[in-house]
């Protein structure tokens, strides 16, 4: 079953666009890793954070690709971007 999670970036003050490029560097790897299914970036118009809407096969790809992420150490790059830790969320999608 097929789920969507949610990150919002918590960011310090004008930290926005550099964190915006960031991710955009990043987002292939994303979008390429296994189990992706979609990633959308949204920014909150005042700066003060990053949303990202993604979309991925199974909670179990989620995970791996979380462990990928940790191993390659890309939180270090988003910390100084950062005020506080990242919010993340998952939901089932359900048809109804």
């Amino acid at each position: 079953m097929s789920i969507m999670i949610t990150v919002e970036f918590p960011l310090q003050d004008g930290k926005q666009d550099d964190m915006l490029v960031s991710l955009a560097e990043a987002s292939p790897d994303t979008r390429a890793f296994d189990g992706c299914i979609s990633v959308e970036t949204y920014a909150e118009q005042d700066g003060s954070s990053i949303l990202l809407v993604e979309q991925w096969e199974s909670k179990a790809h989620f995970e791996a690709y979380v462990a990928w992420r940790e191993s390659t150490g890309f939180g270090d790059v988003l910390a100084p971007f950062l005020a506080a830790d990242e919010i993340v969320r998952t939901y089932e999608i359900r048809s109804e």
